[in-house]
């Protein structure tokens, strides 16, 4: 590896100079690049010393521009048979978010500054922090996918998260608040005492449950055990009303039911509408139920007569998500099996979360250092005054 100063004579007499650095990649090929000044070759002679030497450097001319990476990787998504919506979701983050703001850049040239000012350049855009999460989620899976083509020698991003986690303020910063993204248990008896008609056999398995909208959406019969007081997830509805497994192999679980919960399903059966697909909360029609019907139709409707409302009078939870959180703390705040709290493993069951870290992430500061709740059917009747 050398570093060298060339000129020449151009052709309309003029001088010109360039510094050249000269070095064997990784695959014993003779490179060089040239710079205008010195210390710029100097400082790629020692940073690509040590990548060379690391097995981490890619040439500039071996590389290709984040746009066309990106394309490279839906396909792979599209490939591996992900569902439609997940797919889609994919497509914006790279179409709207991603490429305007980075995709001419070459994945060699990609560093962790080009990634922060990315993200604070989709800050400063007023792009919301869970959406400026999943898109640096999105643009960690394209390097993760480029490096297995060879496009690029490492997943920066990775490195990144690594030297990031100690970060407290940022850990904390997204915790659910109970009476802002977790229903307060007053809320919740508010909702019950207002249920009633269609939406009430739902909601109630949504409080009790902690199902994921999808997974309501694709719930069928033959998998509801009202003998044994159990649900049984082995399907779900995407936003597209197309049924599919799970998204995950830990979502496939099995979640006991309150006595309630049970009695109410027992005559929703009866008058439930039928259709080929068994559905326990199927439409007027016996399909799938549109995902945007339910709030718009259920829970924001049930929220106003409840009062559970913010303060510019607006429904304050408009999403099912709720409700699973509201689950998810409920189960955290109660004594069952023998007087024992319930363990983290036991919510991440039921929760069907991938691991134990993102059940402990999520929901791990609403642990109690010494609740002495109820067992489960007592702590049901507290809820029915």
């Amino acid at each position: 590896m050398s570093v060298r100063k060339r000129t020449w004579n151009n052709h309309d007499g003029s001088h010109g100079e360039a510094w050249v650095v000269t070095y064997t990649d990784r695959g014993g090929a003779r490179r060089s690049k040239n710079f205008e000044r010195k210390k710029d070759a100097e400082n790629f002679e020692d940073a690509v010393g040590v990548d060379v030497r690391a097995g981490l450097h890619v040439p500039d001319s071996q590389s290709v521009i984040l746009a066309e990476a990106g394309k490279l990787w839906l396909d792979s998504c599209e490939a591996a048979g992900l569902e439609r919506a997940t797919l889609v979701d994919y497509r914006r983050h790279l179409e709207l978010h991603i490429v305007p703001l980075i995709g001419a850049v070459k994945l060699s040239q990609l560093t962790a500054p080009a990634v922060r000012a990315f993200a604070d350049a989709l800050r400063k855009g007023g792009t919301s922090p869970a959406m400026v999460r999943k898109l640096r989620v999105s643009l960690s899976a394209i390097l993760t996918d480029a490096l297995e083509r060879g496009l690029v020698a490492q997943n920066i991003i990775k490195g990144m998260r690594k030297q990031r986690r100690g970060n407290e303020a940022d850990r904390h910063k997204g915790k659910l608040k109970v009476g802002v993204d977790i229903p307060t248990p007053d809320e919740v008896r508010g909702i019950i005492a207002h249920l009633k008609g269609h939406w009430r056999p739902l909601l109630l398995t949504a409080i009790f449950t902690g199902l994921r909208a999808s997974e309501l959406r694709g719930l069928r019969w033959d998998d509801v055990d009202l003998k044994r007081g159990e649900i049984h997830v082995r399907q779900r509805a995407d936003r597209y009303r197309v049924i599919g497994r799970p998204k995950s192999e830990s979502a496939e679980r099995s979640v006991p039911l309150p006595p309630m919960v049970v009695n109410v399903l027992r005559e929703h059966r009866l008058a439930c509408p039928k259709g080929e697909q068994n559905l326990v909360f199927p439409n007027d029609a016996g399909n799938v139920c549109d995902h945007a019907s339910i709030i718009k139709r259920g829970l924001i409707p049930l929220m106003m007569k409840a009062g559970i409302v913010d303060a510019d009078g607006e429904a304050k939870y408009t999403g099912l998500h709720a409700m699973r959180h509201f689950y998810a703390s409920w189960c955290i705040n109660r004594r069952v099996d023998g007087g024992l709290e319930l363990p983290i493993k036991v919510v991440q069951a039921r929760l069907g979360h991938a691991s134990i870290q993102m059940t402990a992430d999520t929901y791990g500061h609403l642990f109690p250092r010494g609740d002495d709740g109820a067992e489960l059917a007592a702590a049901e009747k507290a809820f029915l005054g």
